[in-house]
């Protein structure tokens, strides 16, 4: 019976929270096309350098620009391994994604097995690994949908998750592990009640002049999305651009986003202004957060 119940609000928690199935914007539809259109027109300028195995080293800034200065947390988003050069985006069940044009590059994370690991998971996939790796362990403290919290030290200490419901508690019945593995099934256990209303509630609003690498780009709801600047850049006059990754449903690989209507991937940050289109969702009013 409680295994019913769980699989029950797994399946209710999922609905209201997370990523869009289909795609909500307007031009994606010729998306293809236009982006085509657009490489075919450019002077062959290339952003890419095959042989960069990191988004750093990869992914090369427009002329005339230099990276951002970035904290320890843009340092490690930077410092990211992305797969070979022209890697298609994979399912969590190994099958490729249906449209491979909308990316530049693919990061080197395992999206699991499961159909859990979608898009703000994916936000949440980057900032957890970034503090488990820092030993900030009590900072890996999120809400579930239902408002509850689920902090890492408590699974890690051997407390469990139980749902009855939409209420949760959390229950000791495993030993203390502080391995890689448990905090591996931690994160399902958040992905499967966590999604973009619990993130977008307990992020905040950050206007674009404050923009760091990490910040999220998150519409609450369902359908909702959220993307991931991974990447920033500064030309001499204070003007800068931002690169864009993100996590889709169903669950697949984390991958760096192409720029709609451009043959640069960098967005302009002084241009940024709603509606803010990305190759699959299209935000329509001020959203840009930063994680707790």
């Amino acid at each position: 019976m409680k295994k019913a119940i769980l699989l029950l609000s797994f399946f209710v928690f999922l609905c209201l929270c997370g990523c869009s199935l289909q795609n909500n914007n307007s031009f994606s539809n010729n998306y293809s096309e236009e982006l085509q259109s657009i490489e075919n027109s450019s002077n062959n300028i290339s952003y890419i350098n095959p042989q960069g195995m990191t988004i750093e080293t990869r992914v090369l800034v427009p002329d005339g620009f230099s990276r951002t200065q970035a904290d320890e947390y843009g340092v490690f988003i930077r410092n990211l391994p992305l797969l070979p050069d022209n890697s298609p985006i994979l399912m969590y069940n190994g099958s490729k994604k249906g449209n491979q044009n909308i990316h530049i590059a693919v990061v080197d994370i395992d999206v699991g097995n499961r159909d859990l690991q979608q898009c703000a998971d994916s936000a949440l996939r980057i900032r957890c690994e970034y503090l488990f790796s820092t030993g900030q362990y009590d900072k890996i403290n999120y809400h579930l949908t239902n408002g509850d919290e689920f902090p890492y030290v408590k699974y890690r200490d051997g407390y469990r998750l139980n749902v009855e419901g939409n209420k949760t508690s959390l229950v000791k019945t495993s030993d203390y592990s502080n391995s890689y593995e448990t905090f591996r099934k931690y994160l399902d256990v958040l992905y499967c009640y966590a999604g973009t209303l619990s993130i977008s509630a307990e992020s905040k609003l950050v206007d674009k002049t404050e923009m760091k690498i990490g910040d999220i780009f998150i519409k609450g709801g369902s359908p909702g999305h959220c993307v991931i600047v991974m990447d920033m850049c500064e030309n001499a006059k204070g003007e800068k651009m931002f690169l864009l990754g993100q996590g889709y449903s169903p669950a697949q690989q984390i991958h760096l986003l192409k720029n709609p209507g451009s043959s640069c991937p960098w967005y302009s940050l002084d241009e940024l202004s709603y509606p803010f289109g990305t190759p699959e969702y299209t935000f329509y009013e001020e959203c840009l957060k930063r994680m707790p």
